[in-house]
């Protein structure tokens, strides 16, 4: 059980990482993170039975959409951390290595590429974006920095 509980404090602190990256994204590139109210309107749209979008920007507002964005993000930053443990086993944990946590990021880009891009009517891997190859580009930044951020948070609470 207490490797369920750094499991989880891994994943949060390396979802806060991924988070200060997209701040700075925002601040110095002048270029808007992932607006998670999206993401939580895909999520609210669900149990109506609408897992694609035409566009979710078409898609009307819902009550606690940005809320229900920014839990999923955080648990979905939880079950990603998972990710590191497989790999390496609870190694992991007395001997957290960058490149596991970078594997694990860049593992963690079929979320976004094969799953929430194309439900919220964005292509596969953002092909239905004005700019896919930005797109991509930005992803794979921040899921590195989400990789970073395990290899920082496993780091941190090592045995």
């Amino acid at each position: 059980m207490f490797i369920v509980l750094k499991t989880v404090l891994t994943g949060i602190g390396a979802t806060l990482v991924m988070d200060v990256w997209s701040g700075c994204q925002k601040h110095f590139l002048r270029i808007p993170p992932l607006n998670y109210a999206l993401v939580g309107r895909w999520i609210l749209s669900l149990p109506g039975g609408k897992f694609y979008h035409h566009t979710i920007n078409s898609t009307p507002r819902m009550r606690g959409e940005l809320m229900t964005g920014w839990v999923f993000h955080y648990l979905t930053g939880i079950v990603f951390a998972f990710i590191p443990l497989l790999l390496k086993g609870a190694v992991w944990f007395s001997e957290p290595s960058l490149s596991a946590g970078l594997l694990a990021g860049v593992v963690t880009l079929f979320a976004p590429f094969m799953i929430l891009q194309p439900a919220l009517g964005f292509g596969i891997a953002a092909s239905r974006t004005p700019r896919p190859w930005l797109a991509r580009l930005l992803s794979l930044l921040t899921h590195m920095a989400y990789g970073f951020g395990l290899y920082v948070a496993a780091f941190a609470i090592a045995e």
